[in-house]
């Protein structure tokens, strides 16, 4: 009896892979066209980095890490994205001392323990950038200038840019408790995992895809109108940078994303061509990260795209490279003659 694969953990075969090769390949073009420069991260990380950045309460640490135990007695977790790793790195070899600001990208599996599904495994790969030390909005748009150039590359015209503002700590209180209050009257409509997130993380709640959790947050209060003076100029101001560079948007009060690091701007590239899992890339600014994980008080922002999901969106295109010469050999003394000539 033959030994297959473990489920959810795929093969990416010959007349795929160029495919994916296509993808890194535009990526890193196009991201150090930007002036970002690539890191190489561990996929193996202490339990702890995702637990203190991602957030106890996320299904992503409640859930889906694939965690153990090591020889060393040791609680490790395989990486389930990116980003708390860079800013690790960052970090512990002081790759601010020189200059804060920093444009990193990398590219590389990752792994959650989730129902496969279409775009959607337990090792999966994500190509991702990060920028440390600009509090700027003008980063923001940048960056968000800078993923939908790599998709126009691609030659992908679907994926929309929607985008968000979460507040900050000075903020977010306020509009956490009137969300609370809004659904406090309406809690057995929630699902089980909103329920017991209700007093932690009600925002959760908001992009719930469970039938319950939408009707319950149906009319719900925006975020945005309960941003600080400072918020709500950022969000303006970022909005007003990609208008005037052309890059269209358009504004979800509902997005909140599934990492409590995030704070003001964050959005998601989305397409209706994918399913449920509409989201291609996604990601927003983390500007109490690098200060959480025990570095300086610097700001981020970066995003991910699942590769996985982007190569679906090319999966009419051929990109297996053909032969353009085919050496033929007739008789035993040519063979010789015809391997030499490659």
């Amino acid at each position: 009896m033959s030994i297959t694969g473990i489920k959810g953990f795929n093969d990416i075969l010959p007349g795929e892979v160029e495919k994916w090769q296509h993808i890194e390949a535009t990526a890193r073009r196009v991201f150090e066209l930007y002036g970002f420069a690539e890191i190489r991260v561990p996929v193996l990380e202490k339990t702890e980095l995702f637990a203190r950045s991602i957030g106890d309460a996320t299904d992503i640490v409640e859930k889906e890490m694939y965690s153990f135990t090591d020889k060393g007695d040791n609680r490790v977790t395989m990486r389930p994205e990116g980003t708390a790793s860079v800013m690790r790195a960052f970090i512990e070899h002081k790759l601010y001392a020189a200059d804060p600001v920093a444009k990193l990208y990398y590219m590389g599996p990752m792994f959650r323990y989730e129902r496969p599904q279409k775009g959607r495994y337990r090792q999966f790969h994500q190509i991702g950038a990060e920028v440390t030390g600009i509090m700027s909005p003008l980063i923001d748009a940048q960056v968000l200038t800078m993923l939908c150039h790599f998709f126009a590359e691609l030659g992908l015209t679907e994926p929309r840019l929607e985008i968000n503002s979460l507040g900050c700590p000075d903020c977010r209180p306020a509009y956490r408790e009137a969300l609370k209050a809004f659904l406090r009257g309406k809690l057995e409509l929630l699902c089980d995992d909103c329920k017991r997130r209700f007093e932690t993380n009600p925002l959760r709640a908001l992009d719930c895809k469970s039938a319950g959790c939408k009707e319950a947050t149906a009319g719900a209060p925006s975020v945005l109108d309960h941003l600080c003076q400072g918020c709500a100029d950022h969000f303006a101001a970022t909005r007003r940078h990609l208008e005037a560079v052309g890059t269209a948007y358009t504004i979800n009060p509902r997005m909140v994303r599934g990492l409590d690091y995030y704070t003001r701007t964050t959005f998601e590239l989305v397409t209706r061509l994918l399913g449920a899992q509409s989201a291609v890339a996604a990601g927003g600014r983390y500007d109490g990260l690098i200060s959480d994980l025990g570095g300086p008080q610097l700001p981020g922002i970066g995003f991910a795209m699942g590769v996985e999901r982007v190569a679906l969106l090319l999966a009419e295109r051929e990109f297996r490279k053909r032969p353009d010469l085919f050496i033929a050999s007739i008789g035993d003394a040519a063979q010789d003659e015809a391997l030499r000539s490659g």
